[in-house]
C-alpha cells in the first residue's frame, strides 16, 4: 500500500520565510492601493520564489500494515481460589479465549493476542499482593504504543499495586469474578511487640473487623490465642471494637503467639480469620546464686566465668567459716554485717534464674526449711546445677538434704581420683547440650580415639535413678546428668575439676561453651530444647523442616498447609538426633507440623496474606483505571460480552459489549521523494511574471 504526501525542506530559516512572505504581502497591497500596472505579477513572482525557498517535495510511503495487539490478563493470585471463582475464572479464559479467536479471524483489521499470567509473589515479597498494574506495565512495554488494541482483565478486582498505574494507551476492560453480596470477617493486628522482657508481659490491640454488607452481625466472638502451637486461652473479643490484652513472656527466643476465630457459614474465606505474632523474648538479667560449700581452686573459675557475663548478676554465697569451726576469733572481727541467707534462700528464691552448688557440704549453715524450699523451688520451675566435690560421697553429702528428692542420681560413696577423659555418650551425641561439643575443643579427636581436650582427676560415682547422661567418666560411669523434674530442671556435674579446662591443662577444654549451654538448656532456652520442631524458610523459598530428638527413629511429619491440605513427609537424618526434609513453600500462611506429641508452627510470609486481607469481589479499586481508558467492569455472573474492533476515540463498552481500537498500525518499507519545485521551473514562472509585470507597466 502507497500513500502519498507533501512535505517542506526550508532551505532558509523558517522566521526568514516568513519576513519575507509578509514584506512580499505588504508591498503587494501597496502597490495595488496605489493603483500600479502588474502588481498581481510581481505578487505571483515572489510568490514563486518563496515557494522555491520553502522546497516542496511529494513524499510517497510504501506501507505494510501491522496486526493491532490485544492482551487477556488472568488473574490467578491466591483470592482466586475462593469459590465459585475458579470455576468462573476459567470459564471467563475460555470463553474470552475463543472470542478473540474469532475476532483475529475475522476482523478486516489485523489482530494478533497475548495472554498474561499473575500469580502469588513469592515469600519474600509477601507485602507485594496482586500485581495486575505490573502486568498491565509488561503488556504497555512488550510493544509500541500504537499497536495495543486494549486490555481484558479477568479478577476479583483486589490489585495492590494501583498507585503504580502506567500509561496505558488503549481501553482496559474488567471482568469480575465472585459475587455481588460477599461478606467477610478478619482480624486485624492493630500493635504487637517486636520482642519482650522474659518474666514480663507485653501488650497486644487487635480487632475483628466485617467487611460487606453481613446478614448477621456479632456483637463479640471468641479469640482462641496458642503460643508456639500450644492453645493458652480463650477471651471473647467485641467485633469492631479493639481489644488490648497482655500476653505473658516466659522463655527467651522465638515466641509465635497465634490469634484466631472460628469461621461462621457464608463468610467469604477464614485464612484471615487469624494471625502469627513473633515476639522474641529476651533476657533483661540474668540473676544466679552461686553457693560455694569451701574455698578451692575451681572456686575463683566459676565466679570469673559468670562475673565476665555482663548480662549476669550474681550473688555469691561462700561458706568461708562453718559452725564447727574453733579458731577463737570472736564473730564480730570477722564480718561487718550478717548475710541475707533467709531473705536469699527463703524469700527471693524465686527471682534466680539460676542456682549452683559448687562442693557445697552440708554443715549446718543453710537449714533444712532453706534446702526444702530450694526443691520447691525446682519443681516449681527454678533450675539448679549441682557441681559435686569429694564431700558429695560422704555424711556431708547435699545428696543427704530435702534437696535429694530433686537429684537424678544417689552417691556410692565411692570417690575415683585417677586421671580420665571427659566423654561424650552416644545419648549425648544426640542432645544439645553435649552434641557438637567437640568442635570447640582445643584440639581435634586423636586415631585413638582420645578427645581434643585435658583430664579431670576426680569422678564421684553416682548411681542413676533418672535424667539423661550426656557425658561419661572412667569406664562409662555417669559424669554429666541432666533431669527435669516438676517444671523446673537440674543438672549434676560428678566432678569438682572442670576448673582444670579453664586454667589449660594439657591444652585446656570448652569449659565455657559447656557452661553457657548447661545454663541455657536449664533456663529453658528453646535452641537447646531436647524435643524440637521447627521449620525457617530459606533463601530459595523453600520450606525447611528441622526435627532434634533424642530417639534414634523418628516417625514422618505430618505438615498441614495454609490450605487445609494435610502431607506425610519423611526426614533424613543430618547428625545425631538432627533430622531434616525440604518442602517447597509454594502458599503462604501458616504451616502446621505434627510428629507424635511434638508440635510446631511456621509461619510462611504472614498468616493472612494481603491477598486475603480482603477477599471481597469489587470494582472500586481498578474503577479509576477503566474510567480513564473508556473501558467497562462487568461481572463474570452476569454473562460473558461479545468482543468488537472500534474506531480509535470511539466508545468501547456498550450493551453486553466490549470493545478493541482499531489503531491501523504499520511500518513503512520504503520511501520516496519527488520535488515539487524544480530549478528550470521556478525560474521559468518567475520570469514569465516578472516579464508580464514589465511589459503592463511599459505601456
Amino acid at each position: 500500500m502507497i500513500e502519498g504526501s507533501v512535505i517542506f525542506s526550508p532551505l532558509v530559516a523558517g522566521w526568514l520565510l516568513l519576513a519575507l512572505g509578509a514584506a512580499t504581502v505588504v508591498l503587494c497591497a501597496y502597490a495595488a492601493w496605489m493603483r500600479l500596472g502588474g502588481w498581481f505579477l510581481r505578487g505571483l513572482g515572489a510568490a514563486v520564489l518563496l515557494m522555491a525557498l520553502a522546497g516542496p517535495s511529494l513524499k510517497e510511503e510504501d506501507r505494510e500494515p501491522l496486526a493491532d495487539i490485544a492482551y487477556l490478563i488472568i488473574d490467578q493470585t491466591g483470592s482466586q481460589s475462593i469459590a465459585p471463582r475458579p470455576e468462573q475464572l476459567e470459564r471467563a479464559r475460555r470463553a474470552m479465549s475463543e472470542r478473540l479467536d474469532r475476532l483475529q479471524a475475522a476482523s478486516d483489521a489485523p489482530l494478533e493476542w497475548r495472554e498474561l499470567t499473575v500469580t502469588d509473589p513469592p515469600a519474600a515479597d509477601e507485602e507485594r499482593g496482586t500485581r495486575i498494574m505490573a502486568a498491565l506495565a509488561e503488556a504497555a512495554s512488550s510493544a509500541g504504543a500504537d499497536r495495543i488494541a486494549g486490555a481484558i482483565i479477568v479478577t476479583d478486582g483486589q490489585a495492590h499495586d494501583v498507585p503504580e498505574t502506567p500509561d496505558f494507551p488503549a481501553p482496559v476492560h474488567v471482568l469480575l469474578t465472585g459475587q455481588e453480596d460477599e461478606w467477610d470477617r478478619r482480624l486485624v493486628v492493630e500493635a504487637a511487640p517486636a520482642f519482650g522482657i522474659v518474666g514480663e508481659t507485653v501488650e497486644m490491640t487487635v480487632m475483628i473487623e466485617e467487611l460487606g454488607e453481613v446478614p448477621a452481625p456479632a456483637r463479640s466472638l471468641p479469640l482462641a490465642i496458642s503460643l508456639d502451637g500450644e492453645r493458652v486461652t480463650t477471651v471473647p473479643i467485641p467485633v469492631g471494637e479493639s481489644l488490648t490484652f497482655t500476653v505473658p513472656i516466659d522463655r527467651g527466643g522465638r515466641n509465635l503467639l497465634e490469634l484466631d476465630f472460628e469461621a461462621e457459614g457464608g463468610e467469604l474465606t477464614d485464612r484471615n480469620n487469624g494471625a502469627i505474632v513473633e515476639i522474641n523474648g529476651v533476657r533483661d538479667r540474668l540473676r544466679v546464686l552461686l553457693v560455694s560449700g569451701e574455698p578451692h581452686a575451681g572456686g575463683r573459675t566459676w565466679r570469673n566465668l559468670l562475673k565476665s557475663d555482663a548480662s549476669v548478676d550474681l550473688v555469691h554465697f561462700t561458706i568461708l567459716r562453718p559452725p564447727s569451726k574453733q579458731d577463737g576469733v570472736p564473730v564480730y572481727e570477722m564480718s561487718l554485717i550478717a548475710f541475707p541467707t533467709r531473705e536469699l534462700f527463703m524469700e527471693k528464691i524465686d527471682e534466680f534464674d539460676l542456682i549452683i552448688f559448687d562442693r557445697y557440704r552440708r554443715r549446718g549453715v543453710l537449714p533444712v526449711p532453706y534446702l526444702e524450699n530450694i526443691a520447691r523451688y525446682v519443681e516449681d520451675g527454678g533450675a539448679v546445677l549441682v557441681a559435686s566435690g569429694p564431700a558429695f560421697a560422704g555424711v556431708e553429702s547435699l545428696w543427704r538434704t530435702p534437696l535429694a528428692s530433686v537429684l537424678p542420681a544417689d552417691p556410692t560413696a565411692r570417690v575415683l581420683d585417677d586421671g580420665f577423659y571427659p566423654t561424650i555418650s552416644d545419648l549425648g551425641r544426640r542432645h544439645p547440650v553435649t552434641a557438637t561439643l567437640e568442635d570447640f575443643a582445643p584440639a581435634p579427636v586423636a586415631e585413638d580415639g582420645t578427645p581434643g581436650w585435658g583430664r579431670w582427676f576426680r569422678l564421684v560415682e553416682l548411681a542413676q535413678r533418672s535424667g539423661n547422661t550426656v557425658m561419661e567418666g572412667t569406664d562409662g560411669r555417669p559424669l554429666l546428668i541432666l533431669d527435669r523434674v516438676g517444671d523446673g530442671r537440674i543438672a549434676m556435674l560428678a566432678s569438682d575439676h572442670a576448673w582444670l579446662w579453664s586454667r589449660g591443662f594439657e591444652g585446656g577444654g570448652p569449659q565455657d561453651e559447656l557452661l553457657r549451654r548447661l545454663a541455657h538448656w536449664l533456663m529453658a532456652e528453646p535452641e537447646l530444647e531436647e524435643e524440637v520442631l521447627q521449620g525457617n524458610v530459606t533463601a530459595q523459598q523453600e520450606l525447611l523442616i528441622t526435627r532434634r530428638t533424642l530417639l534414634t527413629e523418628t516417625p514422618d511429619v505430618v505438615v498441614t498447609r495454609p490450605d487445609g491440605e494435610m502431607v506425610s513427609v519423611e526426614m533424613t537424618e543430618q547428625a545425631p538426633g538432627q533430622w531434616e526434609v525440604t518442602l517447597p513453600a509454594e502458599i503462604m500462611g501458616v504451616y502446621r507440623l505434627v510428629d507424635g506429641d511434638v508440635r510446631g508452627v511456621v509461619p510462611v510470609g504472614p498468616s493472612a496474606p494481603r491477598e486475603f486481607e480482603n477477599a471481597l469481589s469489587t470494582a472500586d479499586v481498578l474503577a479509576p483505571l477503566v474510567d480513564l481508558n473508556d473501558g467497562a467492569v462487568l461481572r463474570v455472573a452476569d454473562g460473558l460480552p461479545e468482543l468488537r474492533r472500534v474506531a480509535e476515540g470511539r466508545t468501547a463498552a456498550g450493551r453486553n459489549w466490549i470493545g478493541l481500537a482499531d489503531r491501523s498500525a504499520y511500518t513503512v518499507t520504503d520511501v520516496s521523494l519527488t520535488p515539487l519545485a524544480p530549478a528550470w521551473l521556478v525560474l521559468l514562472l518567475a520570469a514569465a511574471f516578472i516579464i508580464g509585470a514589465w511589459r503592463i507597466e511599459s505601456r
